[in-house]
């Protein structure tokens, strides 16, 4: 059997004609400007010296290297071998805080952008787990279940925001809890990692408890505290208008509460992160602490795995650009009768 990885690439094959009809209104064009310039009774004379066939035989050789170029593109594959791709891995929830508060610049371009940049980097080293995303603000929605299609969650990733909860506010607890009983809610599987992003700042959900009795249930919360400490202003930005929220006539500040992510980390065996308004690699987490844990299997299929053939056409290209380059067109009769 034989195939084309990437057939698109065949579109390519209707420059070889082109070139075709290229070389010969070359070769018609110089004819006529040398009979305008010396006539056709001294033609002969001015070309003796190459020789015709040298020439078109050059050229059929470059047509010929460009179409098997062309092929080398298309990745030619044979010999399909038929195997059993097995995935194993974990199941990990990404858990995002939307709130206002996450609108703030301590961070660039603001803590919820930051967020999905590392969410993303994680996401591009991935190759068994299966993903899912849950926001909260004041309420909580699930934005995606969990799967092994990264492109539809990166595309879900992308456009959350404050918009995407009924409510203002931080309940870390009740998102843990939703995380806990809709996403995994098999209680066999004891192959499962949250990780929570937010600037930690809850004081009515009771979300150190939320972890507890999460931990109970096999599932370890890994916490990344994003903002500065101190305290930033959180702008509100309406029609081309800047302003700050104010509360009570009073410029809120929103500030990273690192003792409670400390806590909810320490309780469910996961690891905190203080990223506060520092560059970090979160992938550096999954490497460490999630990539390394005990997985499951999460897929099992059968696949065609195909042998690679790009080389022997790559090779025929690059044989016949050498052949070509070491014809002469001179025309070796009246080299050695000059």
């Amino acid at each position: 059997m034989f195939q084309f990885a990437y057939i698109e690439y065949s579109a390519w094959l209707g420059v070889i004609p082109l070139l075709g009809i290229l070389f010969y209104y070359s070769w018609f064009r110089k004819n006529r400007l040398l009979i305008r310039f010396a006539g056709r009774q001294m033609l002969p004379g001015l070309i003796s010296s190459v020789s015709a066939s040298k020439r078109l035989t050059k050229q059929v050789l470059l047509l010929f290297a460009s179409l098997f170029l062309v092929f080398t593109l298309m990745r030619p594959q044979g010999n399909p071998v038929e195997k059993t791709v097995t995935k194993r891995g974990r199941d990990l929830v990404f858990v995002v805080d939307v709130s206002r508060s996450m609108l703030a610049e301590d961070l660039k371009p603001n803590r919820l952008g930051r967020a999905r940049q590392i969410i993303s980097d994680v996401v591009s080293i991935l190759e068994g787990d299966r993903i899912g995303l849950l926001v909260f603000a004041g309420s909580t929605a699930i934005k995606s279940p969990l799967t092994l299609d990264y492109n539809y969650f990166l595309n879900v990733l992308n456009n959350i925001g404050p918009n995407d909860v009924s409510r203002g506010g931080t309940l870390l607890g009740d998102a843990i809890r939703t995380v806990s009983d809709r996403l995994f809610y098999d209680q066999d599987n004891k192959y499962r990692d949250i990780i929570i992003i937010t600037d930690g700042e809850d004081h009515e959900s009771f979300p150190v408890e939320a972890a507890q009795a999460a931990a109970k249930r096999g599932i370890r919360i890994h916490t990344v505290g994003l903002g500065d400490p101190d305290g930033s202003n959180i702008p509100i930005r309406d029609a081309g208008s800047y302003n700050l929220l104010k509360h009570q006539n009073q410029t809120v500040k929103s500030k990273l509460d690192e003792s409670t992510l400390k806590k909810i980390a320490e309780v469910s065996h996961g690891i905190f992160v203080p990223v506060r308004t520092n560059l970090v690699d979160l992938a550096d987490l999954y490497r460490d602490y999630i990539a390394v844990a005990e997985k499951r299997e999460t897929e099992s299929k059968e696949s065609r795995i195909w042998s690679e053939l790009f080389q022997f056409f790559l090779g025929v290209a690059i044989l016949l650009l050498m052949c070509e380059v070491l014809i002469s067109d001179k025309n070796t009769r009246f080299s050695s009768s000059s």
